[in-house]
C-alpha cells in the first residue's frame, strides 16, 4: 500500500496532504533477509516542495537523494539538509545567478551522511567520506564521471574556504546555505517570513546541539581535520548561539 524507497517494500500507514506543497508520509519498512537495522525504522517523511516561492527540484533523481537522506539520517539532520538547499537557492534566486538545480539538491541531501554511523569513516574527514558517498550515490543514477565529481567537489567545499560564486556556483551555494543554517552566518541576507517559514516546514529539533555534538566526536577522532579546526576555534559557541535556534 503506497511505496517507500524504491528498494525497499513499504507500507503506507499515514499519510497526510496539508496544502498542495506539502506531503507527509507515515511509512513502516519491512526488514530484508541481511538488511542492515536502517531498515527498521519507521519515518515520517515532510517533504514541503516550495518555502516562500523557492521549489526544490522535481525528478527521479532529487527523489532518490531525498529518500536516503530520509533512510539514513536522523529526521534533525535531515531537516538541516532540506533547509540547506532552500537557503541556498533563495540566495542564489534573489541574486539572479544561473545554477544547476539538482546538482545542488543532491549534495545537499548527501552533505552531512558521512556523519552517521554507516558512512563515517576512521580515518577521512567527514566532508571527503561524503565526496566518495555522492560519487556512487551518483554513478547509480547513471550520472556521468564528470557530473559525479562535481557533487562530490560541492560536498568537500562546503567544508572549505567561501568561493566565489563566479567561480564555482553551486558550491558557493551549498556554502552559504550549510552556514546560515549551522552558524547563522549570513543571516541577514534572509528576511524573518522566509526564515520562520523554513522552520515550521523543516523545525530544527535541537539541530545545534546535535550538530555540535558529531563536530567535537569527528575533531577527537580525527585531530587534522577541518571540522576540528572550527571546534578549537569558537565555531562550536557560535554555532549554539545560532539565532535561528532560538526561532528568530
Amino acid at each position: 500500500m503506497g511505496d517507500g524507497p524504491a528498494w525497499w517494500p513499504a507500507e503506507v500507514i499515514d499519510h497526510d496532504r496539508a496544502c498542495e506543497d506539502v506531503a507527509v508520509l507515515m511509512v513502516r519498512v519491512t526488514l530484508r533477509r541481511g538488511a542492515t537495522e536502517v531498515a527498521r525504522r519507521q519515518w515520517r517523511w515532510t517533504h514541503v516542495l516550495a518555502v516562500g516561492g523557492i521549489r526544490a527540484p522535481g525528478g527521479t533523481e532529487a527523489e532518490a537523494a531525498r529518500e536516503v537522506c530520509a533512510e539514513y539520517a536522523p529526521e534533525t539532520l535531515y531537516n538541516h539538509s532540506m533547509r540547506s538547499y532552500f537557503f541556498a537557492a533563495a540566495w542564489a534566486e534573489a541574486r539572479g545567478l544561473d545554477f544547476d538545480r539538482t546538482l545542488l539538491f543532491v549534495a545537499a541531501m548527501l552533505h552531512d551522511l558521512a556523519l552517521t554511523p554507516p558512512f563515517d569513516s576512521s580515518t577521512l574527514p567527514f566532508e571527503e567520506a561524503g565526496g566518495h558517498l555522492a560519487r556512487v550515490f551518483t554513478a547509480g543514477l547513471g550520472w556521468p564521471a564528470e557530473r559525479r565529481d562535481r557533487a562530490a567537489e560541492l560536498i568537500v567545499m562546503h567544508m572549505r574556504p567561501a568561493v566565489s560564486p563566479e567561480v564555482d556556483v553551486e558550491s558557493r551555494l551549498l556554502q552559504v546555505g550549510t552556514s546560515a543554517d549551522v552558524s547563522g552566518s549570513g543571516l541577514e541576507a534572509f528576511d524573518t517570513p522566509f526564515r520562520t517559514a523554513l522552520a515550521e516546514a523543516y523545525p530544527r529539533l535541537g539541530f545545534a546541539a546535535f550538530f555540535v555534538d558529531r563536530f567535537r566526536d569527528q575533531a577527537a577522532r580525527k585531530p587534522g581535520c577541518v571540522a576540528a579546526e572550527l571546534v578549537a576555534g569558537g565555531w562550536s559557541e557560535r554555532t549554539l548561539a545560532n539565532p535561528l535556534e532560538g526561532g528568530n
